[in-house]
């Protein structure tokens, strides 16, 4: 479904709302905006329960990129923790909500390297009743990144966007996916797998785990540097661990069991 005008598009996606081609029309008609290559959808509710909506992931990469993702990776993904804290209708890109240490944590290198993407941009939809739609637009490696002008027009294009999303999904039940056992929070996960900590040591492993630098986690914690760097220490060897690796693959691993309720 290609139209050559962004009216053209519009209107298919009026003609579909309450049909099975709402979201492909929506595609079209944001690609009509700002261009971009991946698509991810998913609701979220009650600032926890995550739900599956639509990707046009290729199959031979579901499990690295979906399959992963619900197994407890979006716990540390810097947009549905921003969504979760701020239940927001926004268009942000990755680098707006990212911490600033996000692109030497862990979760970046083994999980969100793999994405192959240059920029994320999300747009965020607030549908009332505890509902938030978090619609991820990807642009791979050999495209450019999102700039001012298109986070611009999407911004500006956002009643349009909200409206529409509100008339379709207003006409499907308050769960209208298939449902998914309650999710742990990140700070649940982590009194699960890390039961021996202290509340400040989870905090300032969950932080780390996100992206925070030393420094980030000091200002967002109001402790001195030094404190968090001890902190990380004693949580390190409680753990018997040394590195943020081991750290996220003990949280992912048990992350996932959570999940799955095993």
């Amino acid at each position: 479904m290609t139209h050559a005008t962004t009216e053209a598009a519009l209107g298919a996606v009026i003609e579909n709302i309450g049909t099975a081609h709402f979201i492909e029309a929506m595609i079209d008609y944001l690609r009509q905006l700002a261009d971009f290559g991946g698509c991810f959808l998913v609701m979220i509710e009650d600032s926890r329960r995550i739900h599956h909506v639509y990707d046009n992931v290729r199959n031979d990469r579901r499990i690295p990129v979906i399959d992963r993702y619900f197994d407890g990776a979006y716990l540390l993904d810097p947009f549905f923790v921003y969504c979760q804290a701020f239940s927001p209708t926004d268009v942000l890109r990755l680098d707006d909500v990212a911490p600033d240490r996000f692109h030497q944590s862990t979760y970046f290198e083994t999980y969100y390297s793999t994405l192959r993407l240059s920029d994320e941009l999300a747009i965020f939809i607030d549908l009332g009743q505890r509902r938030n739609l978090f619609w991820s637009l990807g642009r791979m490696l050999d495209e450019p990144v999102f700039d001012a002008a298109n986070v611009a027009i999407l911004k500006r294009n956002m009643p349009v966007l909200r409206a529409l999303c509100l008339r379709h999904f207003s006409r499907q039940p308050i769960s209208p996916f298939p449902s998914q056992s309650e999710a742990p929070d990140i700070d649940g996960a982590m009194t699960e797998f890390a039961a021996n900590l202290t509340g400040r040591e989870r905090e300032i492993a969950a932080l780390i785990l996100k992206g925070h630098s030393t420094g980030s986690i000091a200002l967002t914690t109001g402790i001195t540097a030094g404190t968090v760097k001890i902190h990380r220490k004693n949580l390190y060897r409680k753990l018997g661990i040394s590195s943020q690796g081991e750290l996220y693959h003990l949280f992912l691993h048990k992350t996932a069991r959570l999940i799955r309720g095993a």
